[in-house]
């Protein structure tokens, strides 16, 4: 057989197996499935937990403590991630031990772990699925044993490799909390407005303290940004959805005319470093929440459980009225300021018109 009918068999193979090499299908596509994993366990768990200790219930601390272990966490961005891809049942459930796995290895750095490990034994099972009599067997012992043999093998060094990067940024911030103030601000809502998750990428390189802090003032910036200054087109509507949805709903505008970005971006950019300088503003909760935003108001959450932590620890003595003021100049007065004036500026100018921010 010819190297071309060689090369063609395995693509009609790979084809048949819905295995697609692509940055969007890991990138984006399991990438977003992995946050909503962590929204599903450690996130939620964490808010219920939280509110558990805070009412004096129990039970919720119970539920939450559950929620959000490492192994529930681990299981539940491999499955998401699986689901990404459009695994097979069985291949979708073996994914449990997987994650579980990938998770308590990867440390610190888990969520990366399981991402990259998950995405593998997940096309591996799919590879070898309903192509034997035994499927029933082989399938899960194809996914679990790749799964759990990469855990063992290189998740630590993933894990370690995903902390040192986000050591770095909260290192440098805490160290240049101005300029990387302005920088984690503008490139994690621009994460957050693009079709990849923000928030993913924040709990894979542990993004807390200041640069978390930042974190939330840039996704904050660009929801409560567009919602706002697109009030005029889109009504209550479009102010719920973006300001308490996502800021995504604006890319097909963006792609139109991408100067519309520029008016939250720029507000992101002033929020940031007034986070970190002036109100040394740090989200101390859960990572993921760092990229969050304003959605489902978990970025303030995240921000507030970080409060109740640090007071637990011995770190901060109370909450106080300086504190609530801060988030609310950061998260939401400011960046409906600040993106509705450059928006006026930008209108004046003729670079955005009527009807580029109308959604479809």
């Amino acid at each position: 057989m010819s190297k071309t009918n060689e090369k063609k068999g395995f693509g009609s193979f790979l084809a048949r197996k819905n295995i697609i090499f692509s940055g969007k299908r890991y990138g984006i596509d399991a990438l977003s499935a992995m946050a909503q994993g962590l929204f599903a366990s450690l996130l939620i768990g964490t808010i219920v937990s939280t509110l558990g200790a805070q009412l004096g219930i129990e039970f919720l601390v119970t539920v939450g403590n559950y929620t959000k272990s490492t192994y529930v966490v681990g299981a539940a961005m491999a499955i998401s991630i699986g689901y990404a891809l459009q695994a097979p049942q069985l291949v979708l459930f073996s994914l449990v031990s997987v994650g579980a796995a990938a998770n308590e290895m990867g440390a610190a750095g888990g969520p990366l772990a399981v991402l990259v490990i998950a995405v593998i034994a997940a096309e591996c099972g799919k590879a070898v699925s309903k192509e034997t009599r035994v499927d029933i067997l082989v399938t899960p012992f194809v996914t679990i044993v790749t799964g759990v043999f990469l855990s063992l093998w290189c998740a630590p060094a993933i894990g370690s490799a995903a902390a040192r990067v986000g050591d770095l940024v909260m290192w440098a911030t805490e160290l240049q909390p101005f300029f990387m103030g302005i920088l984690v601000s503008v490139i994690v809502g621009i994460a957050l407005t693009l079709p990849i998750s923000s928030a993913a990428i924040c709990a894979a390189l542990g993004l807390t303290g200041l640069a978390g802090g930042a974190a939330v003032a840039g996704c904050c910036a660009q929801m409560i940004g567009f919602a706002v200054m697109s009030f005029r087109e889109n009504a209550w509507g479009g102010l719920v959805s973006q300001g308490l949805g996502t800021s995504m709903l604006q890319m097909g505008n963006i792609v139109k005319n991408p100067r519309i970005w520029i008016p939250p971006t720029l507000a992101s950019a002033i929020t940031g470093p007034i986070a970190t300088c002036l109100f040394r503003f740090q989200m101390n909760g859960a990572a993921i929440s760092s990229g969050m935003g304003t959605c489902g108001l978990v970025g303030q959450i995240g921000v507030y459980t970080g409060w109740v932590n640090d007071i637990a620890a011995g770190t901060k003595a109370a909450i106080t009225a300086l504190d609530w003021l801060a988030m609310a100049l950061i998260c939401f007065i400011l960046p409906a300021v600040l993106s509705v004036l450059f928006y006026g500026i930008l209108r004046k100018a003729g670079w955005i018109r009527e009807g580029d921010l109308t959604l479809s």
